[in-house]
């Protein structure tokens, strides 16, 4: 049975890095190989982990849907050629895949490779004892069930006050869409100072959150970002590792024998 992580927020907050941070520490930690997945259209959790997608659920679209228009296929199903075409899009590292979404090619409803996107995770999700899921800003891939029910929904924000205002709305969101998750983390990046605190202990009570997760604003990361290097490489003791590490030993999760797609 695999854990689900679904990661969502405003823009330009570090989601990216922390879907990246939450897959490492999960490989780390015995729980592997994880399934990690780029479902934001502006594709870079690739970089973030050190491999490259170099394609996508969105870039074969249109072949896609070619081939599911075919009547005669030479013998294969449709199921059978998508998953082929799908399987293209999978990138195998040692501890850990990576399947994005990617944008769409050419005009067209971006509709169509969400369902695709859907499909695989249905298909291959169990092989993995966990997935991270790293969303674009809002709740639309959540809406549209990408995933039928998260273990963990994490929401991140910065301290601003227009940031924490977004995870409120979004939590209202969640339940206006009745996405269904077993807990719910605040995760609040970039703090500077412990004055915030106050305000991140009322939204943590508003929202009924299980979970409230501050990181300082790290140089390190900052840079690592900037340069679009694998984060990898960061340091063990760097605070923001250290606060991630502390939070995933609350989620309890013990570490399954390993397991890959074959």
């Amino acid at each position: 049975m695999s854990y689900l992580i679904g990661i969502t927020g405003k823009g330009g907050v570090g989601k990216t890095t922390v879907a990246a941070l939450l897959t490492i520490l999960s490989v780390k930690k015995g729980l592997r190989p994880v399934l990690a997945v780029d479902a934001d259209p502006n594709t870079c959790l690739d970089a973030a982990l050190g491999v490259a997608a170099e394609k996508t659920v969105g870039a074969i679209r249109e072949e896609a849907r070619q081939i599911a228009g075919r009547i005669v296929l030479s013998g294969i199903s449709k199921a059978e050629m998508l998953a082929v075409k799908i399987s293209e899009c999978l990138v195998e590292a040692d501890d850990f895949d990576l399947i994005a979404m990617g944008r769409p090619e050419g005009p067209g409803c971006y509709c169509y490779a969400n369902n695709v996107l859907k499909s695989v995770l249905d298909e291959i999700s169990s092989h993995y004892p966990i997935v991270v899921l790293d969303n674009e800003a809002g709740l639309e891939n959540l809406s549209r069930r990408i995933v039928q029910r998260l273990n963990l929904l994490v929401m991140i924000s910065d301290p601003s006050r227009r940031g924490l205002d977004t995870v409120r709305r979004l939590h209202t969101l969640a339940h206006e869409m009745e996405i269904r998750y077993d807990r719910l983390a605040i995760v609040i990046n970039r703090i500077r100072t412990d004055e915030s605190m106050p305000a991140l202990s009322e939204l943590k009570t508003g929202t009924g959150a299980d979970y409230l997760v501050t990181l300082t604003e790290d140089p390190e990361l900052a840079e690592m970002g900037e340069a679009g290097k694998s984060l990898w490489s960061v340091s063990p003791a760097n605070p923001v590792v250290e606060r991630l590490d502390e939070f995933f030993e609350h989620l309890d999760l013990g570490a399954p024998a390993s397991r890959r797609l074959v």
